[in-house]
């Protein structure tokens, strides 16, 4: 029985060569680049971020304000006037208008607060770029699950339709020996229930392949493209360096996820000190000019220039500034909780993958020992059917196991592959450059056509 080698390379910055074959990952990825939503909103976020700088650097450069009014007035008074002549009550109507015009200029001599937003602003950026990089690596490591997804099920439905025409076979083998007598009704039920099973089976799995091709429009568009299928050899390599701890020491110094929760928890650091800046004077400068006009009777037009220095120190705000300094605290606690967790969380993960590159190198060789066996123990078992020492069911059994350690050694390769991005997503070290690599390993004369829908 031929046997499906779907082949794909490790070379996710492990170490192979690349060659000018194929660029069908590449592509996939570059529209998942200018398609994907979560990596549109993340860039989105990070320039809606980058604002923040120069808003905390606006409150240390001056403010020019302007300001104008007009006024229409009705005045009506009275009064009494009373001396040792005379004795009477005096009236006033008046309506009249009125302008002003003022020009000003502000200018913070010393916040403290203003001045540690400025810097805090620096950790703020940081920590939305290292965010918006490890959007970027996920963005790979999602588009390169989902395409490997689409083959893993791919080749399940290959695998399960050349079971389905094994059944068939055996199915028709069984009536005919049935038909002269060679076997029992009862084979002939048994291979129909295998056959039918088996068509139960693939329809399951064109269901899942059709998933598993919408996971993949989801990140790239609604778009219908052929994906290249893996080439024929698959060179397996251990990582280098191979040292759990060398790639442990880098993901803790390199991951953009513990990268963001450093810098969130110097820039909550930064907050108490802004909060506790409350309990300090501040000193500004103010000049300006001030032009009045009006047209009441008793009245006079006035121009005034001012410069002025003042001085606010807060006595004191209902405890309110005691309270944020309390809760300035907790946040700050809380942050260095999640860069500790983000750190275990790394560690967790780079390990896991470390060890799932190797494991999967052994299993893969596994895998394909178990493929041979079991090739070799279904003609031995359809021999000894031929002499009467196995039955139809034996049969149908060693054909399962075959074609079911077929499709556990191709998704085994599947495996080694996603261990060896997860390695890389855990270190910050996946790049384009790194799918570059991989994609040399893949076979452009060899497509999975996309669905008709």
């Amino acid at each position: 029985m031929r046997m499906v080698l779907y082949v794909l390379s490790a070379a996710i910055g492990l170490g192979f060569s690349a060659s000018a074959w194929g660029e069908d990952l590449i592509r996939i990825y570059d529209l998942a680049v200018r398609s994907d939503p979560v990596l549109r909103e993340a860039e989105q976020a990070l320039y809606a971020t980058r604002e923040v700088r120069p808003q905390a650097r606006a409150l240390l450069l001056p403010n020019l304000d302007l300001t104008a009014g007009a006024r229409y007035q009705h005045d009506e008074a009275s009064s009494s006037l009373g001396t040792f002549m005379s004795e009477g009550n005096r009236r006033r109507n008046d309506t009249y208008g009125s302008q002003s015009l003022t020009a000003s200029v502000t200018q913070s001599v010393y916040n403290r607060a203003d001045w540690i937003r400025l810097e805090q602003s620096d950790n703020t950026i940081a920590a939305a770029e290292a965010e918006y990089g490890n959007a970027r690596i996920d963005l790979m490591v999602r588009t390169t699950m989902a395409y490997f997804d689409v083959l893993r099920a791919a080749d399940a439905v290959g695998v399960q339709a050349a079971l389905q025409r094994a059944n068939e076979r055996q199915l028709e083998q069984s009536r005919q020996r049935f038909e002269v007598g060679l076997v029992a009704v009862t084979d002939v039920n048994e291979s129909q229930a295998a056959y039918d099973r088996s068509r139960a089976d693939l329809i399951g799995a064109e269901h899942v392949l059709d998933n598993r091709w919408e996971a993949l429009r989801r990140i790239i568009g609604p778009v219908s493209v052929p994906l290249t299928r893996l080439g024929a050899r698959l060179p397996l390599k251990l990582p280098r360096p191979n040292d759990i701890d060398a790639w442990a020491d880098a993901a803790v110094r390199n991951n953009y996820g513990v990268i963001a929760a450093l810098e969130a928890s110097q820039s909550a650091k930064k907050q108490i000190e802004i909060v506790r800046s409350g309990h300090l004077p501040t000193f500004g400068l103010q000049a300006g000019y001030d032009l009045a006009r009006t047209e009441a009777e008793f009245s006079s037009d006035r121009d005034t220039g001012f410069v002025a220095l003042t001085m606010r120190l807060p006595l004191y705000r209902g405890g309110s500034v005691t309270s944020r300094m309390r809760q300035a605290g907790y946040n700050f606690r809380a942050a260095q909780d999640r860069l500790d967790q983000a750190r275990r969380q790394v560690l967790n993960a780079v390990r896991d993958a470390f060890r799932g590159v190797i494991s999967s190198i052994s299993d893969v060789q596994a895998r394909h020992t178990a493929v041979v066996s079991a090739h070799s123990a279904l003609e031995s078992t359809q021999a000894g059917l031929e002499v009467g020492t196995r039955t139809q069911v034996d049969v149908l059994n060693a054909q399962q196991r075959l074609f079911q350690a077929e499709f556990d050694y191709l998704s085994a390769r599947y495996d080694y592959i996603v261990n060896g991005v997860l390695l890389h997503q855990a270190t910050s070290t996946l790049s384009r450059d790194v799918l570059v690599k991989s994609n040399a390993w893949l076979n452009p004369e060899d497509r999975i056509p996309p669905p008709p829908y």
